[in-house]
């Protein structure tokens, strides 16, 4: 069994499942691990759902694929519910959702209710095992925290194996090709991003910068978001996004690429493996945490 299966079928024997059916009749589910099951400090980045007095809770999600309901979940603290966050790159909480074999990505912004629950309307497009990331800045906390649990979607389902490492991709009719490789020690990774043969020197902003870098670590999801160099307004809107970025180890990667164009976001998706190349020595620090 290979590490993306151990790793589904260890997340698969921790959730809870099959909650009580909520408005509409739609089944919701109570997938969270217990808390005592990933506290430990020294977990991959983002695999913790404890960390720094703060604690992913109370999450509930549709229990079947094509089952329509509502992605809901809670972050407390050391004085309970959290309800004020700082801004990171325009919103107050990043949600992001993958399959434990790296496909079925997503980034959304979910909304914050008066009761500090966060909840946004969700459809499961197929069974499997998923990690829910969250990515935020409590206020008066200690910082950009990642908080993750895992959420089983019932049905038979196999791994989707994970794509060959290549340095181009195609998405919506674009085509982003990959400059550089990911690098424990540090690197550029630059996107150029093309439509029909010509560079797109118009991409738009996108929660405040032209692109968003994801990248997990393909037989764990340990978790790595960085944003790009230079700031909107003083870098040119394309066709190149460049990166720098620190990998916590050696091994594959999948690369998740937002943009947008035309008034669209799009994502183009990479497989990457990490080298141990010394930094470039001009490169600029990477962004900490989860940005």
């Amino acid at each position: 069994m290979n590490d993306r299966r151990r790793f589904a079928a260890f997340g698969g024997g921790l959730v809870v499942l099959f909650g009580a059916a909520l408005g509409l009749g739609a089944l919701l589910g109570t997938p969270a691990e217990p808390a005592s099951a990933t506290t430990a400090p020294d977990r991959p980045a983002g695999l913790q759902d404890s960390l720094s007095g703060y604690t992913l809770t109370d999450l509930t999600a549709p229990a079947e694929p094509n089952r329509q309901g509502a992605l809901r979940f809670r972050i407390t603290g050391p004085q309970g519910t959290v309800s004020r966050y700082n801004s990171l790159h325009e919103k107050d909480l990043h949600l992001i959702v993958v399959r434990s074999d790296t496909t079925n990505y997503r980034h959304v912004h979910p909304q914050l209710n008066a009761d500090g629950t966060w909840s946004i309307d969700w459809t499961w497009a197929e069974p499997g095992t998923y990690r829910i990331f969250t990515d935020f800045s409590p206020a008066g906390g200690p910082g950009e925290l990642v908080l993750s649990r895992t959420v089983n979607v019932a049905g038979k389902t196999a791994d989707t194996p994970l794509p060959p490492a290549s340095k181009t991709a195609l998405v919506d009719g674009y085509q982003v090709t990959l400059t550089g490789d990911l690098s424990t020690a540090g690197s550029e990774l630059k996107f150029t991003v093309t439509r029909d043969g010509r560079s797109v020197n118009d991409l738009q902003p996108y929660l405040g910068a032209y692109g968003h870098l994801v990248a997990l670590r393909a037989n764990d999801l340990a978790y790595l978001h960085v944003h790009p160099q230079g700031e909107v307004g003083s870098t040119v809107p394309g066709p190149d996004i460049a990166f720098h970025a620190e990998a916590p180890s050696t091994g594959e990667y999948r690369l998740y690429l937002d943009f947008q164009h035309d008034g669209t976001v799009h994502t183009a998706e990479f497989t990457n493996e990490t080298s141990t190349a010394a930094s470039m020595p001009d490169a600029p620090a990477r962004h900490g945490g989860g940005h």
